[in-house]
């Protein structure tokens, strides 16, 4: 996430990490990860789906 120029979507970040992206139901367990993180505080999710670090 730091590493991004902006808002990441998921599928960019499953990328980053050399997963399988070509599936969709591949993607949700991430989604589901990055929006608790959001809902911590640790991460912050936009309107648009996309997510950045608390400081952008």
């Amino acid at each position: 996430m730091r590493a991004a120029d902006g808002p990441v979507q998921v599928r960019a970040v499953d990328e980053e990490l050399g997963r399988q992206v070509t599936v969709r139901d591949k993607l949700e367990p991430l989604r589901a990860k990055m929006t608790k993180l959001a809902d911590r505080g640790w991460l912050r999710k936009r309107s648009d789906g996309r997510f950045t670090t608390r400081s952008q």
